[in-house]
C-alpha cells in the first residue's frame, strides 16, 4: 500500500472517532448501550532506551523516544496493536479487552513524541451491533490498514474480520477472511497474533499474512498464512523459545519484522524483534530470521504487544512499539519509537 493510500485510509478511520474527543460526555454508537469514551490520557517522556545510559544507538536501531502512558479512566490499557498514518501524527489501535483506540501523538520540532491528545475508546461491535465484556469473543490482537477496510485478529474466538476505514468504532465488521489454518490447530490464547500487509512492490504484491502466537506443528514450529493473492496457503515460522510472536509489520523492501516476548518468574519481562526475508514467505515453507533488537528489564520495556513500520517524508524508516499493561498496577503502557537505519 503507498503512503497517500495509507495515509487517507488511515486518517478516515481515526478521524471518525477523534471526533468524539471534543466532547465530554459519552456518545452513543449504533447498538443501544454502547459508548464511546475521549479520556485524559497522561504522557512522561521517555528519553533513554536503556536504563541509566545515554545511548541511542542499538544494532541497526536508534531510540527516538518514548512515552509512558497512564489515566485515571479505567479504559487506558491493554492495547495490543497499533497503526500510524503517513503523517506519524495519528494512530488507531486494538486492546485485548475489546475496544478500538486512537489518537494523535503531539511530537517535538525534532520529530519526537512528547504527549497524546484526541484520545478515545470505543467498543468493538459484531455483526449483530453489540459490544460484550466477554474477553474470549473479543480478544483483539492486531490490526492493518488495507485501502478502505481494516482487518482486525482475535484469538481465542480465532478469526480475522474486516471493518470499513470509515468510522470503525460505530461499524459492524463487513465480513471476514478465511484464516486457512486449520481450527484445531490453535491453541486458546495462544491464536492469530499478528496481520500485516506486505507492500505492492513486494514478491507478496499486497498479501495479507498472519501469524499465530504460539500455536504450534508436530515439529514446535508457528502456524503461518498467506491469506490472499496467488501465493496464499500456510507456512511455518521457526519458535524460538521461550519468545512467542506478538506481532509484525513489513519493512518498506517485502522483509518482515516480527515482534517477539518472553516471560519467565525468573527472568523477568523480554523483547526482541527478528527480521525475515520476504522473499521466503510462501505455501510450506519454514521461514527464520536474524535477531536485530533484543532488550530485558535492563531497558525501557513491559509487555510489548504493538508494533507499526512507518516512513517519513525523507524516506527514513521508524519502528513504533506498544505494550499491554494487563490492567495491572505492576505493569505500564508504553510507546517507544526507533529509526531504523538497516538497508
Amino acid at each position: 500500500m503507498s503512503a497517500a493510500v495509507r495515509f487517507k485510509s488511515l486518517l478516515a478511520l481515526t478521524g471518525g472517532l477523534a471526533l468524539l474527543a471534543c466532547s465530554t460526555l459519552p456518545i452513543q454508537a449504533t447498538s443501544p448501550g454502547v459508548e464511546q469514551d475521549a479520556i485524559t490520557v497522561n504522557a512522561r517522556t521517555i528519553e533513554n532506551f536503556e536504563v541509566g545510559s545515554q545511548q541511542t544507538r542499538f544494532g541497526d536501531f536508534e531510540f527516538v523516544g518514548g512515552l509512558e502512558l497512564s489515566s485515571s479512566n479505567a479504559l487506558l490499557g491493554a492495547m495490543s496493536g497499533i497503526r500510524l498514518a503517513a503523517d506519524r501524527q495519528r494512530f488507531l489501535g486494538v486492546m485485548d479487552t475489546g475496544y478500538w483506540y486512537a489518537g494523535r501523538l503531539m511530537r517535538d520540532d525534532a520529530g519526537r513524541p512528547i504527549g497524546m491528545e484526541d484520545f478515545v475508546v470505543s467498543p468493538i461491535l459484531d455483526a449483530a451491533g453489540e459490544a460484550s465484556d466477554e474477553k474470549w469473543l473479543f480478544d483483539a490482537e492486531g490490526l492493518v490498514v488495507r485501502g478502505d477496510d481494516v482487518l482486525v485478529s482475535f484469538e481465542r474466538n480465532h478469526r480475522i474480520d474486516i471493518y470499513p476505514a470509515e468510522r470503525p468504532g460505530r461499524s459492524t465488521p463487513k465480513g471476514t477472511l478465511p484464516i486457512l489454518i486449520p481450527r484445531h490447530e490453535f491453541r486458546g490464547n495462544r491464536g492469530l497474533e499478528m496481520v500485516a500487509v506486505a507492500p505492492e512492490t513486494s514478491q507478496l504484491a499486497g498479501a495479507v499474512v498472519t501469524i499465530s502466537e504460539r500455536s504450534l506443528n508436530d515439529n514446535g514450529d508457528l502456524f503461518a498464512a498467506i491469506l490472499t493473492g496467488p501465493s496464499k496457503g500456510v507456512f511455518f515460522v521457526k519458535r524460538d523459545p521461550p519468545f512467542d510472536v506478538t506481532d509484525g509489520d513489513f519493512l518498506p523492501n517485502g522483509d518482515l519484522l516480527l515482534l517477539e516476548r518472553r516471560f519467565s518468574i525468573a527472568r523477568g519481562v523480554g523483547m526482541r524483534i527478528r527480521r525475515i526475508d520476504g522473499s521466503r514467505l510462501g505455501p510450506g515453507n519454514l521461514v527464520d530470521g536474524e535477531v536485530v533488537l533484543e532488550a530485558d528489564y535492563g531497558y525501557q520495556i513491559d509487555n510489548m504487544e504493538g508494533l507499526d513500520v512507518t516512513t517519513d517524508d525523507e524516506g527514513q524508516v521508524f519502528v513504533t512499539l506498544v505494550s499491554d499493561d494487563n490492567h495491572s498496577i505492576l505493569q505500564r503502557n508504553l510507546l517507544l519509537e526507533f529509526r531504523y537505519i538497516a538497508d
